[in-house]
């Protein structure tokens, strides 16, 4: 009995470490997976995020009002994803966006041509600004809330760099400044490079104003 006595206090002590050590690390842990990098970039009208849940989805959706979403996963162009956190993948992006009556777009986000001609950009970068300057002028120029969120599978880099984009174009920021926000948000400080090849083809060669490989008008009153 002395024996069972004296063990108690340390259990006791193990499981109270248990429970403070580890309900921290477990709520991080469902944070994450939850809402996945979901971040901010200009309230109200562009968010970023990594592959959400079903859950994930609704939640962000409601609280941002979000009203398109657009997936840079070129090799996953509808994502089978799980209903809740720590779930299995059971049902698709699309469908879970059409029953939130949030529009689903699809484009292909890491895609570069093997041998571009000079001076060619990633098409993808045109169906984006096309996609972008579509809603800026149905809704944004006209005061209309219409919040679009972009991503990719972590959030991170094909996320970053039509964030980038969507600064330099529509926010007027420089390229440093768009570099410095890529490695904060966990690019990669040596990745964001001119040795990357998406970051010198994507950002370092982007060009505003261009449309199709043509230059066009600014749009008054269209920056968000």
């Amino acid at each position: 009995m002395e024996i069972v006595r004296s063990t108690r206090p340390w259990l006791l002590g193990a499981v109270l470490a248990v429970i403070v050590l580890g309900l921290p690390g477990l709520y991080y842990r469902y944070t994450y997976e939850h809402s996945k990098r979901l971040r901010v970039v200009t309230d109200g009208k562009f968010y970023r995020c990594g592959q959400l849940s079903e859950t994930g989805f609704r939640d962000a959706t409601k609280r941002y009002r979000i009203k398109t979403v657009i997936n840079l996963q070129e090799d996953v162009r509808d994502p089978l994803i799980p209903a809740q956190t720590f779930g299995k993948p059971a049902v698709r992006e699309s469908e879970v966006l059409a029953r939130l009556e949030v529009e689903s777009v699809s484009l292909d986000g890491g895609v570069l041509e093997d041998d571009p001609k000079p001076g060619q950009r990633p098409a993808v970068i045109d169906d984006f600004l096309e996609l972008v300057d579509g809603i800026r002028d149905k809704y944004w120029t006209k005061g209309i809330p219409h919040a679009v969120m972009i991503h990719c599978q972590a959030g991170l880099h094909r996320t970053g760099l039509f964030t980038a984009i969507y600064r330099l174009e529509y926010e007027n920021r420089t390229l440093p400044e768009v570099l410095e926000e890529l490695k904060a948000n966990g690019f990669g400080t040596y990745a964001a490079t001119e040795a990357n090849d998406y970051i010198k083809r994507f950002l370092i060669d982007y060009r505003k104003g261009i449309r199709r490989g043509k230059p066009v008008q600014p749009v008054e009153g269209g920056g968000p």
